[in-house]
């Protein structure tokens, strides 16, 4: 089956064309058609699946069917990070290109006058998190009144990071009459009871994710700070044999900034991702695959879909905050039963991350030392000082200290970034909420 198949509206089938793709996955094919003759969809679906596609697309053309004289929110779609909010909205973006549909996306973490602004001129389909949405409704930026669809995306995630009750406040205030679209990689019991008082009668969609598949990528795990990982990444392409790397950046202007340092210190590198028009990435995605480019950064989104016989190196210089997409990065070495490399840099900001990705694989991720080994972290696995009990308190702490000062001595040799200076209590790094 193609895309041509699914009785798509010929600006749909155009932006699909232009975006590279022309077979729907397994998700994308049971839930358009469902989608497009308004059933309520439950779907069983991780991250790499097209889900995000599946519900989009059906969506952007029922909406362009009916105009209206003034823009109001028409779709609402629910996501639990900002990150994976604005992924689906530039997915709005990208399948409608064509059609005359505005969409928006709001988050918490920045300032909401520009959010406000934007709402204010109005907006067909609005991608939110739960806290800043709740948020805007409380001071009359948004009114709910004329939702028409509901999506709630990665459910189980919400439940997870404690949304739960903030969505069950923004389905109180929808309109009763909708069509409502339910996506969740796991149904544990506390999602199982918010899909039933959210869903009529739906279809269930179930797509068993692509197997896991690490055994022949050689993965290594390089603990770094942010401000360290430009330093740490020149460090490792010295080694001529990293001859053709895809470098994984979590923002566009992410991947940017590390293509500008890259140039700037002699190694060939291209970026894609959203910003860059068709032409550009398609540009930057030939140079790659025909070697006259050295190093490939790109976000998750704009990766998709790329297939490059004989990359063997994958370099996660952001780590991913869904498991899943970090099986998808390094997937793409080690094609064709070649062995691939991946690496991975992880900040004391990204210790969460680096948690739910050896669960998933269900191995630890070998850790490399190197001359820019992260202080914060070293300093974690210390002892702490509460643990030392009876007479000999005074002399552990006085030996504790002088561990510690050696420590920072060693580590401000290595690297050229000077640390703090050493307390009598080790301080403790914890990741950002």
């Amino acid at each position: 089956m193609n895309f041509n198949q699914l009785n798509l509206i010929e600006p749909i089938l155009k932006a699909v064309t232009k975006a590279g793709y022309t077979i729907p996955t397994p998700i994308q094919q049971e839930a358009i058609p469902a989608i497009m003759t308004g059933r309520d969809v439950m779907g069983a679906a991780q991250t790499g699946t097209g889900k995000t596609a599946a519900f989009a697309i059906p969506m952007l053309q029922n909406l362009s069917k009916t105009k209206r004289n003034q823009r109001v929110i028409r779709a609402l779609i629910l996501a639990p990070t900002r990150e994976l909010a604005i992924q689906i909205q530039e997915s709005f973006e990208t399948y409608g290109a064509f059609l005359l549909l505005k969409s928006l996306v709001i988050y918490g973490g920045v300032h909401q006058n520009p959010q406000t602004r934007s709402l204010q001129q109005g907006t067909d389909i609005l991608v939110a998190t739960p806290g800043r949405l709740l948020d805007l409704i409380k001071q009359k930026f948004v009114i709910l009144d004329h939702v028409e669809y509901f999506v709630l995306d990665e459910a189980d995630r919400m439940l997870d990071m404690g949304m739960i009750e903030d969505v069950r406040k923004i389905v109180r205030k929808l309109p009763e009459k909708r069509q409502n679209l339910f996506f969740s990689a796991t149904m544990p019991e506390e999602v199982m009871k918010l899909a039933q008082s959210i869903l009529r009668t739906q279809i269930k969609i179930h797509v068993t994710p692509e197997k896991i598949t690490v055994d022949l990528i050689k993965q290594s795990l390089y603990r770094v700070e942010k401000q360290d990982k430009i330093r740490l990444l020149l460090h490792l392409l010295k080694n001529k044999q990293l001859d053709s790397v895809l470098i994984f950046s979590r923002t566009k202007h992410g991947s940017d900034k590390i293509v500008k340092q890259l140039v700037r210190s002699g190694v060939e590198a291209l970026a894609i991702h959203g910003n860059k028009s068709q032409n550009a990435r398609q540009n930057a995605l030939s140079k790659f695959k025909d070697r006259e480019v050295r190093v490939l950064v790109a976000t998750d989104i704009a990766a998709r879909g790329i297939d490059i016989d004989g990359l063997n190196y994958v370099i996660n210089y952001d780590l991913p905050e869904v498991a899943e997409t970090y099986v998808h990065r390094i997937g793409r070495g080690g094609r064709a039963g070649a062995v691939g490399t991946a690496i991975s840099f992880c900040s004391s900001e990204e210790t969460q991350w680096l948690k739910g990705i050896e669960r998933l694989i269900k191995k630890e991720v070998p850790v490399i030392d190197h001359p820019y080994t992260s202080n914060v972290i070293v300093k974690e696995s210390l002892p702490e000082k509460k643990e030392i009990k009876g007479a000999s308190k005074r002399v552990a702490k006085k030996t504790y200290k002088r561990e510690e000062t050696r420590s920072s001595k060693s580590s401000a040799k290595d690297s050229p970034r000077p640390y703090a200076k050493s307390s009598s209590k080790p301080k403790r790094s914890y990741a950002k909420a």
